[in-house]
């Protein structure tokens, strides 16, 4: 008699990092990642400390919401572009007291013109904010503008965290992907060729890091996040991070950033069915 083989056990699902950065930088925004929290359809996000709309409330409301979610981990978003203000006295270069908008602060680490050890104090005294308001050191420590690839930037970034925060992992943007869908995205492949100098300064420094990274693309363009989100997933590994901006508008949010409306959209596709369906049909969890 002939008996079929076994069929193999399936797969365990593949635990990604969903983040939400921005947190802090508006109370619409603030709403928006609380409520994907809450839901379980993010299980990251990381806190701007130089934002308007981070206190001992908004950190509260936070550790609160993150309380009803499996494991959610909360970070530092590193900050050291405009609209926003630094925190230690000695900061440069300024532009009208606030940091420099990033295609200046960009430039300048190409040219070497940064001292990384203002870089290093700066993190390190955001770290310390960070502290302050959790009680602890950040799971994690990623940057607005992904400011912390920049050239010499990224020393003193590195510097910082392994200095206040050395149990905590960075994180990198570069893809999981082939080098011809990698091509498809100048701003994805600009963050790509950014990273591979943090990943090995971040292995030298015995700082650990994402193995990959999704989630980049042209905010000024309608765009079917849904479809964006499947391409996202599509084969990243165990590990690997999925940034993304849910929001909602307010005026707050509309003064200090471009990227408005479309963190309405995300904010809805994350919290959908579609969502939900998706992950488990790439066989993906959050928890």
């Amino acid at each position: 008699m002939n008996h079929a083989a076994p069929s193999a056990p399936p797969a365990p699902p593949a635990r990604i990092w969903l983040c939400a950065d921005d947190y802090g930088i508006s109370p619409g925004v603030n709403r928006a990642i609380r409520d994907l929290i809450e839901r379980g359809r993010l299980n990251a996000t990381s806190v701007m400390v130089v934002g308007p709309a981070i206190g001992r409330d908004e950190a509260a409301a936070l550790l609160a919401s993150s309380a009803k979610s499996p494991r959610c981990a909360i970070g530092l978003h590193a900050t050291l572009t405009a609209p926003f203000q630094p925190l230690t006295m000695h900061f440069r270069p300024l532009a009208g007291g606030m940091f420099p908008p990033f295609p200046k602060l960009l430039r300048a680490g190409q040219l070497h013109r940064l001292d990384p050890e203002i870089i290093a104090a700066e993190i390190a005294r955001q770290i310390a904010a960070f502290r302050d308001l959790f009680g602890r050191a950040p799971d994690f420590v990623d940057g607005h503008q992904h400011a912390q690839l920049y050239p010499q930037v990224r020393d003193g970034f590195l510097m910082a965290v392994k200095e206040k925060a050395p149990q905590a992992w960075v994180r990198q943007a570069r893809r999981n992907q082939p080098l011809g869908k990698r091509l498809t995205s100048p701003k994805a492949l600009f963050l790509d060729y950014l990273s591979t100098q943090f990943r090995r300064r971040a292995a030298r420094a015995g700082v650990a890091c994402n193995p990959a990274f999704a989630g980049a693309y042209d905010y000024s363009r309608k765009v079917d996040y849904g479809a964006l989100m499947r391409s996202f997933l599509d084969g990243l590994p165990e590990r690997g991070v999925v940034m993304c901006h849910p929001g909602f508008v307010d005026d707050i949010l509309v003064s200090l950033d471009p990227l408005t409306s479309v963190r309405e959209v995300e904010h809805a596709y994350l919290a959908s069915d579609d969502f939900a369906r998706l992950l488990a049909a790439n066989n993906v969890t959050l928890a």
